[in-house]
């Protein structure tokens, strides 16, 4: 079987592309010109350059392929400019999809990444809730806004293109960027959390992502979205507390602000990212991110009909990363 990852150097994508390897699959996986080769070493990886941002492009550079599957991993979750989100999350999937369509492809499953965050904060409510199909999504970052509206798009073709959606929450392990962070500033003595009302979080450990991908490609129905977690609700400090004790319990100071200043720092921090044409993970999307107050969702669907089991918890994930931080002379 043939397979074509999009965002295959990235953190999810090159897990990806490995568990394809580990199948024995014929896999290629889908690259930028300046895309990071770093974890895709593997002489059996096909490298292919895609240009997400036109269909024609996509179209002459998939002429002489036909896939059978093909997992969309593609996107940005930080920018420096906002109407980039559109552009890579929404266009780029539109024109990929365009593409395959107009080739007139004969894929047997195409898998969207999307996000949790395609909600927003709409079961916020107390009692918190879990987020299920029923809702209404309402999302209030840029990023989630770029989701759903992909989303949108592959419900608008129907069911005559076999798509499966996942929609993973907070997706932490090896080569993850943002999350690690907070193992570097607490390996510097120092946790910081936002917002005093309590806070249910939820994870899914980067295996439990490529595990339910696979998955997806003999189960479910085309347009079924599915959500991904571990299956527990973690409170705010359990991340930082499961970090320290694979630090070995450095001391620490652990410091909680109250949520205007953190919209003071990430307002500045979008500034100075504008000033410096760096992206930072504190910026004005990342602020609503952090605001929220309920991550809450409902996976039994996801167990049902896709036969997903989560086989790592938060502290034996975070194990496992901290243990590949360490090896990997990140910390």
């Amino acid at each position: 079987m043939k397979i074509l990852v999009t965002g295959a150097s990235g953190f999810i994508g090159s897990f990806i592309v490995e568990e394809a390897l580990r199948r024995g699959m014929d896999t290629w996986a889908a690259i930028r010109k300046s895309s990071s080769r770093e974890f895709l070493q593997d002489k059996r990886i096909h490298l292919i350059e895609l240009d997400l941002s036109s269909k024609d492009k996509l179209i002459e550079q998939l002429e002489a392929h036909d896939f059978d599957y093909i997992v969309h991993a593609a996107g940005v979750t930080k920018s420096l400019r906002i109407e980039d989100f559109k552009k890579v999350n929404t266009e780029g999937t539109k024109n990929l999809v365009d593409a395959i369509l107009q080739l007139q492809m004969p894929i047997k499953r195409f898998i969207y990444l999307s996000s949790l965050s395609i909600f927003g904060p709409i079961a916020e409510k107390s009692p918190y809730r879990e987020i299920t199909e029923d809702d209404i999504p309402k999302p209030n970052t840029a990023y989630g806004i770029s989701k759903l509206e992909a989303e949108k798009y592959l419900d608008s073709i129907g069911n005559n293109f076999p798509y499966i959606i996942l929609r993973p929450t907070g997706v932490y392990g090896p080569r993850e960027k943002d999350y690690f962070l907070m193992a570097q500033s607490i390996k510097g003595h120092m946790d910081f959390s936002v917002g005093f009302r309590r806070q249910d979080i939820t994870f899914v450990y980067v295996a439990d992502v490529v595990q339910a991908v696979f998955l997806a490609f003999d189960h479910g129905m085309s347009g079924r979205k599915y959500f991904l977690s571990d299956g527990k609700v973690y409170q705010s400090s359990a991340f930082s507390n499961y970090i320290r004790q694979e630090l070995g319990k450095p001391w620490w100071i652990r410091v909680k602000a109250p949520i205007w200043l953190l919209r003071i720092i990430t307002f500045f921090g979008e500034h100075i990212s504008h000033l410096t044409g760096k992206i930072t993970a504190l910026n004005n999307d990342k602020y609503h991110i952090l605001k929220q107050r309920n991550w809450r969702c409902n996976i039994e669907p996801t167990m049902d009909e896709l036969g997903y089991h989560p086989h790592y918890d938060l502290e034996k994930g975070v194990k496992l990363t901290i243990q590949w931080y360490k090896e990997n002379h990140w910390l």
